[in-house]
């Protein structure tokens, strides 16, 4: 059973940033595309940002591009996402997900494996 946590959520002003990094409990995460979603209140669970397992290929939400950055570190299980610019619409609980193969999926049912989520909230 592959375990993910993320952290590195929190409280911070309209246009600043925040990373948020993502641990694996294994190596699978070297090899299998790995994702952010988020979910506000009351709203669905949706896609942010995907990275295929050699860190070569990303995607982003319309929403997020040129504002978000994905990367990887599979020598140490890790997977963040820098956030630069954000808005309060950014506010969501922030989650890591891992998926079922090797392509940039952006669809839920795409990922098998999820952490706790970590808050960020960002005030006008």
């Amino acid at each position: 059973q592959v375990q993910l946590v993320e952290s590195g959520g929190g409280l911070v002003q309209a246009g600043g940033s925040l990373r948020l990094a993502c641990a694996a409990s294994e190596r699978t995460v070297g090899i299998i595309t790995v994702a952010w979603f988020r979910q506000a209140p009351g709203k669905e669970r949706d896609f942010v940002a995907a990275i295929t397992g050699t860190g070569r290929s990303t995607n982003y939400a319309d929403s997020v591009k040129g504002r978000f950055t994905i990367s990887r570190d599979n020598a140490k299980n890790m997977v963040y996402l820098q956030m630069n610019s954000l808005k309060p619409e950014d506010t969501a609980v922030y989650y890591c997900a891992l998926g079922t193969g090797y392509r940039l999926e952006t669809s839920k049912s795409s990922y098998n494996y999820w952490g706790q989520g970590t808050q960020v909230t960002v005030s006008s």
